[in-house]
């Protein structure tokens, strides 16, 4: 299936948004306040998040996504974007836990498992649509 990376992009970019945004507005917030207490700032760096969010997702087409729709396996997108997830968010997690004062452990399993399941839902969905995409060209 013949898909340019720009629609990958964009697709995965936009499933990311959206299921991140539950994720921050709906139960991050309260538990990054009780948890990261005064090491938060008092307003996100837009400008940071916005870069975040580009190679994050850039990272997840060419890694994840790509491969899963050359093999035409949405398990693939499901499982390689679970690892790519538990990765990427360890890399943040145990950097942190290693680094700063006072980061707080409990913190970690659970930002571990929301990259996970952030990082192989928006695979899978963005290989969902995609393949459906692909099925109504043909």
């Amino acid at each position: 299936m013949k898909v340019s990376w720009l629609v990958q992009y964009v697709v995965a970019a936009v499933a990311f948004v959206l299921i991140d945004f539950v994720w921050l507005a709906f139960v991050a917030q309260a538990l990054y306040e009780d948890q990261l207490g005064d090491l938060l700032a008092p307003s996100p760096n837009v400008a940071a998040a916005v870069v975040f969010y580009a190679i994050f997702v850039a990272g997840l087409v060419f890694f994840v996504v790509q491969p899963a729709l050359a093999a035409a396996s949405w398990r693939r997108a499901a499982g390689s974007g679970a690892f790519f997830g538990l990765v990427t968010y360890a890399t943040w997690d145990l950097t942190s836990l290693a680094v700063l004062r006072d980061f707080p452990v409990a913190l970690v399993p659970i930002d571990l498992a929301w990259g996970m399941v952030l990082s192989a839902s928006v695979a899978t969905t963005t290989y969902a649509v995609l393949r459906a995409r692909a099925g109504r060209d043909a």
